[in-house]
């Protein structure tokens, strides 16, 4: 077959580039990289060995390789950095903005990121960073930059505009020029548009809007999302408890945070205990799904023996078991159901949101009425299709009732609480909820046949 010579997201190509780095061709790997986005280039890079990888990264002009370092996933960004001398490191992060670098630099031990920061060429980026790393990672002052435009109030627009061309070299994206007064306090900001339509001699303060949206620094990273989500806005300026201009946040940063959350969540539902991916390696993925599946197991082998301390009165009504699936697989989907609405009002939190209590109550009311339709339902059925005697479709609709009842409750109680001590409420959607379910409809299940039966 004869090699690919462009970039392309593509096995083939990614077999010409392995050729190219074996047999050393420099020009085929720099000739076939121009023009193609960094994010695709990573993509590429976190396919390949780590030697390789790193071989590919020397070879771009350091520029180009700090974008793809930021852009490389996770576990192969950690392999990358532990490899490279500080030194090597601190070249590329020289070109990074400040948020970036110190998402690369969190990921490594203390010792290790002081000696990248040494070799910083920088003083104001270095300041910058160690500024930025004293914050919480996912707080409002972790996910800022300190790269952005300002303008003081006093300022005309030619000294705006020779002002805003010495900033700009070091700012990726234009979204805001924010206006502060002699103390950094943040005022409002001022569009492009109005300093290029002024006269020369207009001076900021008469020109510039004050209604502006800003954040503290201390704020959640998820509240910050749903502000930029509610508002539709492009950054937000981040101030300090003394209301001075302190950074800004961009729409890439939140989109990453919500896309972090949304895979910490999910795997949470699920019942994943750590951070993996499809291309993790057998053992690392299994021992990341191991601990739930053993609760699970060791849920179901509990469950065994509440079926086995209820075995003689089985021998009795033998047409019991036939319906402990039903009732175990109803109790488990309405306590996802359940579960997977509380936590999803948790995600979008509003003043305008029920209190607990409120919640409480109004699943209750639902589970009512989900109980009764589903119980009668199971009565009819077991009397009058498959021909049981009434109190045995009694017992099997009762049963019914409070199972969904209890697995309402658990569904619904169970998220408040784990937030309510800083738990991610998404664990309560997964595994959890459903063995416990299982557990607790069982006996359930048997508490109304032994009420009713007189097992």
């Amino acid at each position: 077959m004869e090699p690919i010579k462009s970039f392309e997201l593509s096995k083939e190509y990614l077999e010409s580039l392995r050729e190219g780095i074996a047999f050393q061709d420099n020009d085929f790997i720099i000739e076939s990289f121009d023009g193609a986005n960094v994010a695709d280039i990573a993509a590429l890079l976190d396919e390949l060995d780590l030697e390789e990888a790193i071989y590919v990264l020397r070879l771009l002009p350091s520029d180009t390789a700090a974008d793809i370092l930021i852009e490389l996933d996770e576990d192969s960004l950690i392999k990358v950095i532990r490899e490279m001398e500080p030194s090597e490191l601190a070249a590329l992060i020289d070109q990074m903005e400040s948020d970036d670098a110190v998402d690369i630099l969190i990921l490594m031990p203390t010792k290790e990121r002081e000696d990248v920061i040494s070799y910083l060429q920088e003083k104001e980026k270095s300041a910058n960073i160690l500024d930025l790393l004293r914050y919480d990672e996912y707080s409002a002052g972790g996910l800022m930059a300190k790269e952005f435009i300002k303008a003081n109030q006093n300022w005309n627009v030619v000294q705006t505009i020779e002002e805003i061309r010495r900033q700009a070299e070091k700012v990726e994206k234009i979204y805001s020029i924010y206006v502060v007064d002699n103390k950094q306090h943040l005022l409002g900001r001022v569009s492009l548009k109005k300093i290029i339509l002024a006269s020369s001699d207009t001076k900021i303060s008469d020109i510039y809007e004050p209604e502006l949206i800003s954040v503290p620094t201390h704020m959640e990273g998820e509240e910050v999302a749903e502000i930029m989500r509610k508002y539709d806005l492009e950054s937000v300026p981040v101030t300090n408890a003394k209301n001075r201009l302190v950074g800004r946040i961009t729409v890439d940063d939140v989109l990453d945070l919500i896309r972090e959350q949304s895979e910490e969540d999910m795997q949470a539902m699920t019942g994943i205990s750590a951070d993996v991916e499809e291309s993790d390696s057998i053992f690392r993925i299994s021992k990341a799904r191991l601990p739930w599946l053993l609760i699970g197991v060791i849920g179901g082998l509990m469950g065994a023996q509440i079926i086995g301390f209820f075995e003689d009165g089985l021998s009795k009504y033998i047409a019991l078991v036939s319906f402990i699936p039903l009732v175990a697989a109803t109790g488990g989907n309405v306590g996802i159901q359940s579960s997977s609405l509380v936590v999803q009002t948790l995600a979008s939190k509003s003043v305008f949101n029920d209190t607990p209590w409120q919640r409480f109550i109004k699943g209750l009311l639902i589970a009512l009425v989900n109980g009764i339709v589903l119980g009668s339902f199971v009565f009819l059925v077991v009397v009058f299709i498959y021909g049981f005697e009434s109190i045995f479709g009694l017992t099997i609709g009762l049963a019914m009732f409070c199972v969904v009842l209890l697995a309402s409750f658990m569904g619904t109680v169970t998220p408040l609480v784990l937030d309510r001590f800083g738990i991610n409420p998404a664990m309560a959607s997964g595994p959890f909820i459903t063995t416990a379910n299982d557990l607790l409809g069982l006996a359930v299940y048997f508490g109304v046949a032994m009420a009713l039966l007189k097992l």
